[in-house]
């Protein structure tokens, strides 16, 4: 075929065809026609390929190796299929394909929205479909790199469509995505110029795996303090949906048996317990250390501490204030008080000396008044003696004394002295009658009445047994709450005894203490009655149906002595049944030697017999014992 001029040149070289150029032309269609032809971006492609403009690179995917293009800069980068970030370590050291890159997302990864993925998974399928590849088919010359190029177009479809079906589960891509490379540094020391460049980017960075979103910004130094605490209280109650998905975790499709699936779902749980456990203290740290460092923490803490400060120094002062105060109060009750007492002792000084002065003018009429009624009482006038002029003295104040002797000396005869003596010692015993009347009546009113010249205070009428049980039985009835409930035990006991008297019954007879003295007493007192015994000692013998024995004297009849008594029934009480015997040892064993009233106790626990025959017995056991040891 003639070479044309239109034709371009692709390659020129001296030694080929006697150093003329070499043009070389070909229709569009490739050497084996298929049914479609390429068209489009395809068409370009295969040309491209077909000039050599594009080298082709090996990438790995889940089980295949895929090709890593370099292709021109209109077309995607190949850089987007695979990205060193996404790329992870199974447990068997396979590395796992990058699905974001695969469908065109790795600039967004986790932010893609669902209605991306779809359409970049609609574009990049149509444009990786199988069907679509089928030109770079014609590069190869070979059956086996045809077949090998096939394979590779058809995993690399593959490959997309799994990338597909894990990130549009929200379940899978939320596994997907934890898995994903993360930083999960946490910053532990900053200055507090630069505190929000170190920890702002932290917290953008772990509040992808919050739960709630959006998450509140760190913010910046002007940031109001009620923001402030509304987004540490966010981070401390921060809720994530990171899973942990482990190298060592057990495939529960690999179980045996049933048993087998649950022992491995549990030590699946344990691992995930654990890392959710550790992720919590991370991000637990990551917000401790922030708040600890944040300015305006820092601020409000020492705002608050000049503020508890002032409070402190305020009530300090306002303590001192009071204290001087209280004192300064002090110093003037005291002086106040001296002052009193000043006056106090002046008073009682003054007091006494007009007391000494009355008692001197007093002594001075009572000897006046003895004098100038000598006359009357040595002539024994109307009967009147010393003493009664002494009573007249005793009985007499100073200032009826005074008028006394004044009328007594205004009187000629000593008749009429002697009449007026008379008339004033019936004053005197009148008005120590009012005396007498007045204290008995105070006395009286006091609740004391006056026996035999004394006073005594009104007794109250003792309680008796059955009356301190029927008050404890009462207050069992009755409890607390009962309407009225004292008036209603005084009814029960019965015996009107009025409500003070059962208050105070309550706070004294009840909890008395028993006398230990007299605990035998009451024990004797509550025993039951011990049963009859039949022995030789009964003292009575019935007779064809009639008792014969000791009984109880007629009227008529005279007592029998008592060396009758002795005589006739010494021999009867010196026998011991075994019964008795076996009463005695015992009553010995509980009552010791060193216990008051031993005797006593032990005849009363022994039936039918006294002390003295139970001392008796006592020597003869003690006796035959020894005699048995020998």
């Amino acid at each position: 075929m003639t070479p044309k001029s239109t034709i371009r040149l692709i390659t020129y070289s001296k030694e080929l065809i006697n150093g003329d150029p070499l043009y070389i032309s070909s229709n569009s269609l490739p050497i084996k026609a298929s049914h479609y032809e390429p068209a489009g971006h395809s068409f370009h492609d295969i040309a491209l390929k077909l000039r050599g403009y594009f080298e082709e690179e090996n990438i790995t995917s889940d089980n295949e190796t895929l090709p890593k293009d370099k292709e021109h800069d209109y077309m995607q980068s190949s850089d987007s299929y695979s990205s060193s970030k996404g790329k992870k370590k199974t447990a068997d050291g396979v590395i796992q394909q990058d699905h974001y890159a695969l469908l065109g997302l790795g600039h967004l990864r986790y932010l893609a929205t669902e209605e991306q993925i779809r359409k970049s998974y609609r574009e990049t399928a149509l444009k990786h479909h199988p069907d679509k590849q089928a030109a770079l088919l014609l590069g190869e010359e070979t059956e086996a790199g045809k077949q090998a190029k096939k394979d590779e177009i058809e995993n690399r479809f593959k490959a997309i469509q799994e990338a597909y079906e894990v990130l549009i589960d929200s379940t899978r891509r939320r596994i997907y995505d934890s898995t994903d490379e993360f930083d999960d540094e946490i910053p532990t020391d900053c200055s507090p110029n630069d505190f929000f460049k170190v920890f702002g980017p932290a917290f953008m960075r772990n509040g992808r795996w919050s739960v709630v979103q959006p998450i509140p910004p760190l913010g910046d130094d002007t940031m109001p303090l009620k923001e402030v605490d509304s987004f540490y209280d966010f981070w401390y109650g921060f809720k994530s949906w990171r899973e942990f998905p482990h190298d060592e975790e057990f495939d529960l499709e690999q179980a045996e048996s049933r048993d087998h699936k649950r022992w491995m779902e549990r030590q699946n749980a344990k691992l995930s317990e654990k890392a959710r456990k550790e992720e919590h203290a991370r991000i637990r740290s990551l917000v401790d250390n922030a708040y600890k460092r944040d300015p305006r923490i820092m601020r409000r803490k020492e705002t608050l501490k000049l503020e508890k400060q002032k409070k402190k120094e305020a009530k300090f002062i306002v303590k001192k204030q009071q204290e001087e105060e209280a004192a300064k109060l002090a110093e003037e009750n005291r002086k106040k008080k001296e002052e009193e007492d000043k006056q106090a002792a002046e008073a009682a000084s003054n007091q006494k000396k007009i007391k000494e002065k009355e008692k001197k003018l007093l002594r001075k009429e009572r000897t006046r008044l003895r004098t100038i009624s000598s006359p009357v009482v040595s002539e024994n006038l109307l009967n009147l003696s010393s003493d009664d002029v002494e009573s007249i003295c005793m009985k007499l104040d100073l200032l009826q004394l005074k008028k006394l002797c004044d009328d007594f000396e205004g009187q000629d005869g000593n008749k009429k002295k002697a009449e007026i003596l008379k008339s004033a010692l019936s004053v005197g015993d009148q008005q120590s009658e009012k005396e007498k009347d007045s204290v008995v009546k105070k006395n009286q009113e006091n609740g004391s009445i006056k026996v035999n010249g004394s006073l005594a205070q009104k007794k109250e009428k003792p309680w008796g047994k059955e009356e301190i049980e029927m008050l404890r039985k009462g207050i069992v009835k009755y409890p607390k709450g009962t309407s009225r409930r004292w008036e209603v035990v005084g009814e029960y006991i019965g015996t009107g005894r009025s409500v003070e008297e059962i208050l105070k019954a309550t706070k004294t007879v009840l909890l008395q203490k028993p006398d230990s003295a007299k605990a035998f007493d009451s024990f004797l007192e509550k025993r039951k009655p011990a049963v009859s015994i039949a022995s030789p000692l009964t003292t009575r013998e019935e007779v064809d149906g009639v008792s014969v024995g000791p009984t109880e004297s007629q009227p008529g009849q005279p007592k029998p002595s008592q060396s009758e008594e002795a005589g006739s029934s010494g021999s009867d009480q010196d026998v011991w049944t075994p019964v008795q015997e076996t009463a005695l040892v015992q009553a010995l064993k509980t009552f010791p030697k060193e216990i008051s009233q031993r005797w006593e106790r032990v005849a009363a626990a022994v039936p039918g017999k006294t002390v003295n025959q139970c001392k008796k017995q006592f020597a003869l056991l003690k006796e035959k014992f020894r005699n048995k040891k020998k």
